[in-house]
């Protein structure tokens, strides 16, 4: 046993080192070249969905390279349903899942994953949540099945409830119910006696119900199986079903790895279904909550009185806590014992906390909505307190839904949102397994953007990568900053639970309340998420700040708490009497929670409470309406981070330090221009903007004021920046240019399609107002000779080639998903050269290139790569049939939004213009 705790003590040290391949210590020199060229582990990478799987070592290894070429740093395999059925005449074949065919795909593809230097990454099991024909009944999801059943006045025999197979009646009550129907819950009473297959009543002249409770399993199936794959979803509370899996499946799938291990094993959002039970649940409960859970069954489904809320609170607290220990803890050992790490999406159902995350390696979260509680934020916080230097997210799922139909530009936009949720690891969704011969542009995943060749706008795909991989560098450097730390209401959550209702993170979302978030945002602060169990693990109080991990909060806010642990009230009260700032919003924390609460628990909190928020010389704030008065409390209590003037809510920041430089990345979020004017609390004193589209780093001017050192900045629409500040002093770039000239090159082009006809465009439009490429997908070359004007080419004289400005489009509430509201001048994106020479690519605003060194005086040649959507030649042709392969395998997915397919504009729109210009004080 010692030997085997110090194996996995000595692994979990590796991994903690290998996460921070980063030096957080890192010189100014050392970020620089890092930023110019960031390493390859922060390159983003991809969901691989392997459908069927119907795999060829041929296609994989050229799948991999493709990957390895578009600056793609490595993969997750997938393996989903199948998208054809077998094929013996022509050779097509799903390979079973788990399958020694299937097993000698995996061997290969992780040997040559490891010979092109990509990290690969494996989903422990097919689709999502984990199971399938391994999983028997016993250990299929559990859930707390409740039958209710009408008793007429005076009727006496009610029929029990069939109970089958992986199923138990564990109790039975009975009640009066009121007019309304609605259960009387002083009549309610257990019935304990049953006979000949029912209920005997006694024949009182009253309406009744009866409630018959059975352990039972949900029943559900995993989703999006590959073939070999079907069956149950696991028990997730159950330690012996989850061991059994991992010995069945875990180990089968690891046995493709002789000679080592993936990076990490995945385990994908816990949507298990209605699971809220487990076979031992009422033995756990009596032993962790010390009193019986029996005799209030009811309260799960129905309000039984005063202490419904506490009943409920308990429950979902031992679920909580079953998920943690006998799911997560035994992935967690498990994955160490074979030399991996845990990368998990741990919220959801299962009643899953943000804590929960402290037994993962790599946290990871999904969804774009930054100025709320996203699972996004929900992963960061907990790297953030628990010390992960890494945190990745599920990023593009549903992107501008019908696949095929994202565009960069909305690649772009959703990734900063993350990237603004302290993401600095990307996963995309995804790329799309398709097997050879399979007709143009390939399979898809039914929910997703497409990253591979398949997209003409991949000729970008590697400058949208370095873009990606910048940042996910830049946000992993030094430590977050955040001023703010917002308590989680867990306990009011548990209390909000209910038979069928345990997803923590819902009830969390409702709890926190749609302001608190984005007032924080507002107010110029960055934030963390936290709870209770963090704050013991954690935290501690040091002069005035609130310390969790390796960071310092000086504000907490409790939003909307009413229940609170009176250990953690306490804290708070030596942190607000210790100088820091505590705020409570809509009400003050009044009740201890849970049903064994002592008197003397509530009656300490409450005067905690009142001690804290009340009478002259109270220690904390509280703020009855967030939406009206948060954002300029918070502003009067400490000073904010970043102050911009005026104030636009959609510009988002991140603040990360190190020992050498204060690093802010700024966001424009929105589809119109912003020029704004920002002040950042920091005391080194110069200022530089590092462009993460281009690697260009400049100083520029900074204004000391008493708030800190203000910039002027000028973002387009949806364009993000680093402001960098630091102690040396580089010559500043005056942003005060003269335009002295411009040339428009807008007519008159040629215009070859790649396997199409070449046209003589006078004038820039769409190529689907053409006939002959209406539905055409792919790329077109632009081309043109002009003579460059003598001013143009004087010393001194820069020259960009600007290509038109595009249009922003109103906004719409999409059922899922996220897109960018704004059509470009580029549909959808370009590689420019000049006499010959890549200038380099335009696929987000602004849409201009400095052209300068590669013009030469007397006559010039510019030809354009342009590349358009896929979905356009979907649109010119017949959907595919899934008929057939859903009679042979069932219906496992729906493609999704297939009536918006069409054409959608392609090419320069232009105006295309050369501008010349040169500083204003050099004159003319």
């Amino acid at each position: 046993m010692a030997e085997k705790i110090s194996l996995r003590t000595a692994f979990s040290l590796l991994i903690f080192v290998s996460l921070l391949s980063t030096n957080i210590r890192a010189d100014l020199g050392d970020l620089e070249r890092g930023f110019e060229r960031p390493p390859d582990d922060c390159r983003i990478m991809m969901r691989w969905w392997w459908f069927g799987p119907a795999v060829t070592t041929r296609e994989l290894e050229r799948e991999m390279r493709l990957m390895k070429d578009g600056g793609i740093g490595g993969f997750e395999v997938q393996p989903v349903y199948p998208l054809l059925p077998d094929d013996p005449v022509n050779g097509f074949r799903n390979l079973p899942f788990l399958s020694d065919e299937f097993i000698a795909a995996l061997r290969f593809t992780y040997e040559k994953a490891r010979e092109l230097g990509l990290r690969m990454d494996l989903t422990l099991g097919s689709g999502w949540p984990f199971g399938g024909p391994q999983v028997g009944i016993s250990d299929a999801a559990g859930m707390l099945r409740v039958e209710r059943a009408k008793v007429r006045a005076g009727e006496r025999r009610v029929p029990l409830p069939y109970v089958t197979s992986g199923e138990r009646l564990i109790a039975i009550f009975v009640a009066r119910t009121d007019e309304r129907g609605e259960l009387i819950a002083s009549s309610l009473r257990e019935i304990t006696e049953t006979r000949d297959g029912a209920v005997y009543l006694d024949g009182e002249d009253a309406p009744r119900e009866l409630l018959f409770f059975i352990s039972s399993r949900t029943g559900m199936q995993v989703k999006r199986p590959a073939v070999g794959a079907e069956g149950y979803v696991l028990n997730h509370l159950d330690r012996s079903a989850v061991e059994r899996y991992l010995q069945n499946v875990g180990e089968r799938l690891l046995s493709a790895f002789p000679s080592g291990a993936p990076y990490a094993v995945f385990c994908d959002s816990l949507e298990v279904y209605n699971q809220d039970w487990t076979d031992d649940l009422l033995e756990e409960f009596r032993r962790r909550r010390g009193y019986d859970l029996k005799p209030y069954l009811p309260a799960l489904v129905a309000d039984i009185g005063p202490q419904t809320a506490a009943i409920r609170h308990d429950w979902a607290k031992t679920l909580t806590e079953l998920l943690n220990e006998r799911f997560l803890a035994p992935l967690e050992s498990w994955a160490a014992r074979h030399a991996t790490r845990v990368r998990a999406q741990v919220y959801g159902v299962p009643a899953a906390v943000l804590s929960s995350n402290a037994r993962i390696d790599l946290p990871e979260g999904e969804g774009h909505q930054w100025r709320s509680l996203s699972a996004t934020r929900w992963a960061s916080s907990a790297s953030h307190i628990y010390g992960r230097q890494v945190t990745s997210s599920e990023t593009w799922t549903w992107l501008h839904s019908p696949v095929f139909r994202a565009t960069p530009l909305d690649v772009k936009a959703e990734a900063d949102l993350h990237f603004l949720q302290g993401i600095n690891q990307l996963i995309g969704h995804g790329w799309p397994y398709t097997a050879e011969g399979v007709e143009y542009p390939g399979w898809r995943f039914y929910a997703a953007g497409v990253f591979n060749e398949k997209n003409p706008w991949w000729i970008v795909m590697p400058d949208l990568a370095l873009y990606l991989q910048r940042l996910s560098f830049m946000m992993r450097q030094g430590r977050p900053v955040n001023d703010v730390a917002i308590y989680l209401p867990t306990d009011d959550a548990w209390a909000r639970s209910s038979a069928g209702r345990v997803n923590m993170i819902e009830h969390l979302r409702a709890a926190v309340g749609p302001d608190v978030v984005a007032r924080v945002l507002e107010a110029g602060y960055g934030f963390d998420f936290f709870d209770d169990e963090a704050l013991m693990r954690a935290g501690r109080i040091e002069r005035g700040a609130l310390v969790l991990g390796d960071n310092r909060y000086r504000i907490v806010i409790l939003p909307g708490v009413e229940r609170i642990p009176l250990e953690t009230l306490r804290r708070l009260e030596d942190f607000a009497r210790s100088g820091g700032v505590l705020v409570a919003t809509r009400r003050r924390p009044s009740l201890a929670p849970g049903f064994a609460a002592s008197e003397e628990e509530r009656r300490a909190i409450e005067d905690v409470s009142r001690r804290l928020f009340e009478g002259e010389g109270a220690p904390a704030r509280f703020i009855p309406m967030e939406d009206q008065g948060l954002t300029s409390a918070l502003q009067t209590l400490a000073q904010p981070d970043v102050q911009l003037s005026p104030k636009i809510s959609e510009i988002g920041f991140v603040h990360r330090r190190t020992d050498d430089a204060e690093i802010y990345l700024l966001v424009n979020t929105s589809n119109a221009r912003r020029i704004f004017k920002a002040t950042f609390r920091v005391q080194k004193g110069r200022a530089e903007r590092w462009d993460p589209l281009t690697g260009r780093r400049i100083a520029i001017e900074a204004e000391r004021t008493p708030q800190g050192l203000s910039v002027a900045l000028d973002l387009a629409p949806y364009e993000s920046c680093l402001i960098v500040f630091t102690d040396r002093a580089l010559p500043i770039a005056r942003n005060d240019e003269l335009q002295i000239g411009a040339l428009d090159l807008s007519s008159d082009w040629n215009v070859a399609f790649a396997g199409g006809p070449s046209i003589q465009m006078r004038e820039l439009r769409s190529w689907t107002e053409l006939e002959a490429t209406r539905y055409f997908s792919g790329t077109a070359t632009y081309e043109k000779e002009f003579d460059l004007p003598a001013e143009f080419a004087r010393s001194g004289v820069r020259v960009k080639l600007d290509l038109g400005e595009g249009r922003a489009l109103e906004p719409k509430i999409l059922r899922s998903g996220m897109q960018a509201w704004y059509e470009g001048p580029v549909r959808e994106a370009a590689v420019v050269y000049v006499n010959g020479q890549r200038v380099g690519s335009v696929w987000a605003p602004p849409y201009a290139l400095d052209v300068t060194g590669f013009l030469r005086p007397g006559r010039n040649r510019i030809h354009i790569e342009v590349a358009n959507l896929a979905v356009n030649y979907m649109a010119g042709r017949k959907l595919p049939d899934y008929r057939l392969l859903n009679l042979r395998y069932g219906e496992r997915f729906q493609p999704q939004d297939m009536d918006k397919i069409q054409t959608v504009p392609a090419g320069l729109f232009g105006p295309i213009r050369l501008i010349a210009t040169r500083d204003r004080a050099a004159g003319r």
